[in-house]
């Protein structure tokens, strides 16, 4: 029985489909099915229903799992401890983040250390939905918005603030709104991955939501600013998307003297997975990288 059989059985259950557990693992779909077939073999009993929608565990399986996972997480543990002890840091290392907050910050503050840390194997799945680190595999995700999953452990990178935007020329030719009220009237651009698509707010006498006629609702934070500075109507966005337009003035803040929902920039990792040296040090990395407050709100 080989290490690696156990580890893409592991795989295949986790993510529910051989697809899937390739990309996870870097391999083609005829290598991990290979592996598959090479540890039933072995044991002498199938651990998988194959059928051509989905994969299923066999009774056997379900058994199996379990195990074959401890095993799993045992050996990277301690290569891991084994490296660690010898003052390196090396091994795989998966992390999923938004698209944009990777393209603009995350990309550059991994790179220089990726280029100190030369074992450490890296991928980064850049995608706005919002994934299940536990489910899909990851290490760490990076992820923007309030802090609210209980099955993950939080280490916060940076606060996030929202502002109002729309471009100078909107403005000018639609009048800058004043109150929530006057808010409404006016075309917005929302973000759709979020379980609402409105504005809200917190005011003086508890929550604001306010409902703009739509212009676009779309699933991405730069399609969002673009959009805004075309000209298409006001977008709630993040600083850390729109603090170089606002400062290149293709963006005005729109100021109605209301505060939005507290937001940060964090990393989640699976609870009760004991975070290895490297995704501390990725994540101090990180946190070095964007400074306190923010280098984009400065």
């Amino acid at each position: 029985m080989k290490l690696e059989g156990l580890s893409t059985f592991v795989a295949v259950a986790e993510t529910g489909s051989i697809s899937a557990a390739a990309r996870r693992l870097g391999l083609s779909k005829s290598v991990v099915s290979d592996r598959l077939a090479e540890l039933e073999r072995s044991l002498g009993a199938p651990l998988l229903h194959r059928s051509t929608r989905k994969l299923t565990l066999t009774e056997d399986g379900t058994s199996f799992l379990e195990s074959a996972a401890q095993i799993t997480r045992d050996v990277e543990a301690a290569a891991v401890m084994v490296a660690e002890r010898r003052g390196t840091l090396r091994g795989p290392l998966r992390i999923s983040a938004p698209v944009t907050f990777g393209r603009l910050h995350l990309g550059p503050a991994l790179y220089g250390f990726l280029k100190q840390h030369p074992g450490v194997e890296l991928t980064l799945d850049l995608d706005d939905r919002r994934v299940d680190a536990v489910a899909d595999g990851y290490d760490a995700v990076v992820r923007h918005g309030p802090i609210a999953d209980s099955r993950l452990t939080v280490w916060r990178l940076s606060p996030s603030r929202r502002v109002l935007v729309a471009s100078p020329d909107y403005l000018e030719q639609h009048g800058e709104p004043r109150s929530l009220s006057a808010l409404q009237e006016h075309q917005g651009i929302f973000y759709t991955n979020r379980s609402h698509v409105d504005w809200r707010f917190i005011g003086p006498d508890g929550p604001r939501i306010v409902r703009g006629r739509h212009a676009l609702r779309v699933n991405n934070g730069d399609v969002m600013r673009d959009a805004a500075v075309a000209g298409l109507g006001i977008a709630l966005l993040p600083t850390f998307i729109v603090s170089a337009d606002v400062k290149a003035g293709k963006l005005s803040i729109i100021d109605l003297h209301v505060e939005t929902e507290a937001e940060f920039i964090y990393v989640a990792h699976p609870e009760g997975r004991r975070a290895s040296t490297k995704l501390r040090a990725l994540v101090d990395d990180i946190k070095a990288a964007i400074g306190d407050p923010p280098y984009w709100d400065r």
